[in-house]
């Protein structure tokens, strides 16, 4: 079976065509660099995404703080995570880069805030 990606690795954004079997990749085909191959691997074997999102913090001088997750997590896990985080709410104040939920969903990656807050 052949698969049509679009590589989102650097801003070329090359066409891939995969061949895949029993769901592992034989072949990539239209990539100009070697990111490209390891994207359509990384894409059809195992995918994985960084999730973004915001958390409602109490006393801060924002109400909202943007979050991310430190590393990928695997695609399937994305719905668990946002899940798990429609009751989080975060305290100020809070620092950018601070581990706002721990080993989130069991993938031992942690979330992060991406910006600061202080207290009010």
């Amino acid at each position: 079976m052949f698969k049509q990606l679009t590589c989102i690795n650097c801003p070329l954004g090359c066409s891939l065509e995969v061949l895949i079997e029993q769901g592992k990749v034989c072949s990539v085909k239209g990539n100009t660099c070697p990111r490209g191959k390891a994207y359509a691997y990384s894409e059809i074997e195992h995918p994985a995404r960084i999730v973004t999102t915001s958390l409602p913090v109490v006393d801060g001088d924002w109400r909202m703080v943007s979050c991310k997750t430190k590393a990928p997590i695997p695609k399937e896990k994305i719905g668990e995570i946002m899940e798990l985080l429609q009751d989080v709410i975060v305290q100020a104040p809070i620092q950018i880069g601070e581990i706002l939920v721990e080993n989130i969903a069991n993938t031992n990656v942690d979330l992060v805030a991406t910006r600061e807050v202080h207290k009010i």
